[in-house]
């Protein structure tokens, strides 16, 4: 009988070269996701993982001066769901069945790619491939009209989702972030993955 707040049992068989000798590159990976393999301590390095990106965000905000864009808010949105799902997973893991417990990590890596997605969508923003949303431009009004070009300008989003208010290495604070969600995502993936083989 599997115990609470465990991963599924799983058999694999050990990764091989064309040798048919132990991969060691294949066996490094396997024991990186199996570090993280106890509930517990995925629960809580995906929770801090998601704690530390929502605080760099407000550092740069209220610390950099960096006024954040629609669009960054809304990047910020998947990493305080991760907070309250790796949290919930942290502290009912033993009450958790073991597809419970997977389902959760799941949730985790479905909303890390979520915030990679929308931080690619900013940076297509950014670099004029597409029109970004409705709120993150200032809206058309008609010259000779003193009173909807007045509306437009207070109407007018404090900063405009197309401009790159921060870069590093040629890539800005969305690409940045991206990576990042994405490289979370991809752990979290591995974990859920390696578990259900």
């Amino acid at each position: 009988r599997r115990s609470p707040g465990r991963w599924p049992r799983t058999v694999s068989p050990s990764p091989r070269n064309a040798d048919g000798a132990p991969d060691p590159a294949m066996v490094l990976s396997l024991e990186a996701v199996r570090a993280l393999a106890p509930p517990e301590r995925y629960f809580a390095l995906a929770g801090l993982c998601a704690a530390g990106m929502l605080a760099t965000a407000l550092g740069f905000q209220y610390l950099g001066g960096l006024a954040p864009c629609e669009l960054c808010h809304w990047q910020r949105v998947p990493y305080a769901a991760v907070v309250v799902l790796a949290a919930a997973g942290l502290l009912l893991r033993r009450r958790l069945s073991p597809r419970a417990t997977t389902a959760f990590a799941a949730g985790c890596a479905a909303l890390f790619f979520a915030d990679a997605a929308i931080a690619g969508f900013h940076v297509g923003v950014e670099q004029g491939w597409w029109a970004g949303t409705s709120s993150c431009a200032a809206a058309d009004a008609p010259a000779d009209d003193l009173d909807a070009l007045r509306d437009a300008v207070f109407a007018a989003p404090a900063v405009f989702c197309d401009a790159v208010a921060w870069s590093f290495a040629g890539l800005s604070m969305a690409a940045w972030n991206g990576l990042a969600a994405l490289a979370l995502g991809g752990a979290s993936a591995a974990v859920v993955a390696g578990r259900l083989r």
